[in-house]
């Protein structure tokens, strides 16, 4: 039995009229860029997540950059990160002039720990820019009283987190400002690049600007910007597929569920907070036998991934800016992540299941 890690044509077979009438509808109306579909794209993703308002980018690495800008971040001041993500966070902070802080991730969570949190807080400090790693939340009502307190940006890379909730409530609506990635891998995935940003009218306002080349109207550019313009069609597609994405939740979150409950006691597996409404993205267990178990897997036809193998502040491109994370310097180095996605058999998942079994009997 072959498994591969993800299977994205399932998406397109699930939503196939309404693909391809959103494709069909955007060539005809000769529309590609900004205008009507963006308007509606934004209207229904604010609706989505219960935000205020929702400024559409071309990717989730230009939402982040763009909110930081809209958020007036910049040289001089310092970011609060995480050293756990994929390098699009780090990569934002730096292009923006200020500086990445990192902190430390907790050991089960794999979330930014905020018991270290506080500690790296400077006058300089300015937000916080925290991931949901693997679809999982941190403690968002402590970190909101954590910035309050501080006069922090709230800001969340809520890449792998479209579909989860806090408390009840949606992701995109609780921080200052989220940032969300519809990368076709993800859960809710485009056919190409495409994101958003979710926040007050006021913020999204500039986060339009900026990614509009720093333009206000036609010809009045006001500051320099980016071209960061969703694509119309991607943001077509992403709209057909939106219907479906509980459907697809709630699948990822029956097979997490029955992995949790075959893993237990077997292997390590993410601790999981119950006020989370957990979005999936990934399906991680963790062992300082990774490689092995990588290769005992993939004997098995079983096709796995790393999320992430490299720690940002590890990277010789962020070495100016390195300061030790052990924990996270240590988890990449064992973590492995399964195939989870929606429309596994029964099989699959008893396939998967046994063969990680096996590994460590």
């Amino acid at each position: 039995m072959i498994i591969p890690f993800t299977n994205l044509h399932q998406q397109y077979v699930d939503c196939k009229q309404e693909i391809d009438q959103a494709v069909a509808n955007t060539i005809a109306s000769s529309s590609f860029i900004t205008g009507p579909d963006v308007t509606a794209f934004e209207k229904v993703m604010a609706e989505y997540v219960g935000a205020e308002d929702c400024a559409s980018t071309g990717s989730g690495t230009t939402a982040l950059i763009c909110a930081l800008r809209a958020a007036g971040i910049g040289p001089g001041d310092e970011v609060l990160t995480t050293p756990h993500t994929f390098v699009a966070t780090t990569e934002a902070i730096v292009v923006v002039g200020a500086t990445p802080v990192f902190v430390d991730i907790d050991a089960d969570t794999h979330l930014i720990d905020l018991d270290i949190l506080e500690s790296k807080i400077t006058p300089q400090s300015r937000a916080v820019l925290f991931v949901d790693i693997y679809g999982q939340c941190p403690d968002l009502s402590r970190l909101r009283d954590i910035c309050t307190q501080h006069n922090l940006v709230m800001i969340e890379d809520a890449a792998h987190s479209l579909g989860t909730q806090w408390q009840g409530q949606q992701i995109g609506s609780i921080a200052d400002i989220t940032c969300f990635s519809f990368n076709p891998v993800k859960n809710l995935g485009a056919m190409g690049d495409a994101g958003c940003v979710t926040g007050s009218h006021d913020m999204m306002q500039r986060v339009r600007m900026y990614r509009d080349h720093g333009r206000i109207g036609r010809y009045n550019i006001v500051e320099v910007g980016y071209n960061a313009r969703i694509d119309n069609m991607q943001s077509n597609i992403v709209m057909a597929k939106l219907p479906k994405l509980v459907h697809w939740i709630n699948r990822k979150r029956a097979i997490c569920s029955w992995y949790n409950e075959q893993f237990s006691g077997v292997v390590k597996t993410i601790k999981y907070d119950p006020r989370v409404g957990q979005g999936h993205y990934v399906y991680v267990v963790q062992t300082p036998q990774r490689d092995q178990l990588k290769e005992f897997l993939a004997g098995r036809g079983i096709q796995t991934n790393i999320h992430y193998a490299v720690t940002t502040h590890q990277q010789p491109a962020f070495k100016s800016w390195y300061t030790p994370c052990p924990v996270a310097e240590r988890t990449v180095n064992e973590i492995l992540s399964l195939p989870n996605w929606y429309s596994m058999t029964s099989q699959e998942n008893i396939h998967v299941a046994d063969s990680v079994k096996e590994f460590f009997k």
